[in-house]
Order: structure tokens, then sequence, then C-alpha cells
């Protein structure tokens, strides 16, 4: 039996569908929390920066400021939320690309290689996003300010901070664990080639056996 398709509850041809989408937008996905506060930071001024999950009027705003890319680090996704967002991209001339990252889990290599080729090859000025601005884009910034600042990662993880509402103290600590670990063993060699020798499942159950209960904090910050 196929499956049913979710993306057709989010048909934005049909009013309930558009309905839906925004409802899904507001309360399913927490826009609500959005509504005033973007989480929007410069990562190299002009050139690209960073913010929560953005709604398509915030969408528009970026375009009215000249940003010709914006990255999902979220992912492609059957969600009022995407629909809406890949919509508002296309109306206001916005490339928007997906990267699937995770705030709990360590880079894999091919996460870190992809990011690289799009840091190379997309159109600036350039916008990453996942849902709070906080991990998956903390994670992200510290890669672009590395691989395309040419910023050293003991400098580049500043993007990890408070300041975004990155917290490390629970599974979000994992995107923080992986870069001290690269601090600690580089041994002379650059990041790619440390990370393409590195197991991050190896890493993540390094992490969760150092990491105390932290299951509140999680359920608390809705983290993906």
């Amino acid at each position: 039996m196929t499956p049913p398709d979710k993306s057709a509850r989010f048909d934005l041809s049909t009013p309930e569908g558009r309905r839906r989408a925004e409802r899904d937008l507001i309360w399913g996905d927490h826009g609500f929390l959005r509504a005033r506060f973007s989480n929007f930071h410069w990562i190299e001024p002009g050139v690209m920066a960073r913010a929560n999950q953005p709604s398509p009027e915030q969408v528009a705003r970026y375009a009215a400021l000249g940003f010709k890319t914006i990255l999902n680090l979220r992912g492609p996704s059957d969600t009022g939320y995407y629909a809406l967002e890949r919509e508002a991209c296309q109306r206001h001339g916005i490339e928007m690309i997906d990267v699937r990252m995770f705030s709990r889990e360590a880079p894999s290599f091919a996460q870190v290689k992809q990011a690289k080729a799009l840091f190379e090859t997309i159109e600036y000025p350039a916008l990453m996003h996942c849902k709070s601005g906080a991990d998956r884009a903390g994670a992200m910034a510290v890669l672009y300010k590395h691989l395309k600042m040419g910023v050293p990662i003991a400098e580049a993880v500043e993007q990890l901070g408070l300041k975004y509402l990155h917290v490390r103290h629970g599974k979000t600590g994992v995107i923080d664990y992986f870069f001290e670990r690269y601090l600690a063993e580089a041994n002379g060699r650059t990041f790619l080639e440390w990370v393409e020798g590195t197991d991050p499942k190896a890493i993540k159950k390094a992490f969760s056996r150092k990491l105390s209960a932290n299951i509140p904090l999680d359920a608390l910050l809705q983290r993906e």
C-alpha cells in the first residue's frame, strides 16, 4: 500500500492547504516564538549570515536586503513551514538549497565536504538557518569561518555560544565536543584530513558516555 503524500496536506494552491501550512508554521513549528526574533547574525559581514527558521515575511525582508541564497539546514520536509519557505524563496528570486544537518550528531566527512563545496559555489550574500538558529546553524557557521574564511577552528568555535542560544550542556554539546576532539587530536593534520579519518558515530558514543542526565533539558529546548 502506497503511503499517503503528506505534502498534499499543505497544497498552497488551495485556501485550506495554505491555512494548514500557516498553522503548521506558527503552532506546529513554534513560529509564534520567532515572530519578533530572528536570531540573525552576520558570520561574515555583508556576505554570510545565520538565523532561525524564516517566515514568508522574513524571506521577503531578506530578499529586500539583497540575499541571493538561503541554506536550509533542516533538509527537505513534507511540512507547512517548508512549503511556505520554498514558495517565498521562489517568489523573491532567492535560491533555496536544502542541506540536512543534525543538532545532536557530529558532522560527517560527507557533510563537511558538501559544506565546503557549497561555500565555494553559491551566490552571495547568503543566509543559513535551522529551526532556532543555534545548533545546526552554529556548526555550519564554524565550518564557514574555517573553510571559507580561513579562521582557525579554535577561533571559529565562537559561533557556538549562548549569544546564539546554543546550549552545550545537553545532547547538542556533541557539536562542541566534535570540534574539541579535532583541537586535541590534530597533530599537524588539517581539519579536513582529521574529519576524513573520523567516525561521527564513535564521537557521539564517546560524548554520550561523558554526558550526565540531560533528557529534561533536551525536551525543554525541543531539539530536532
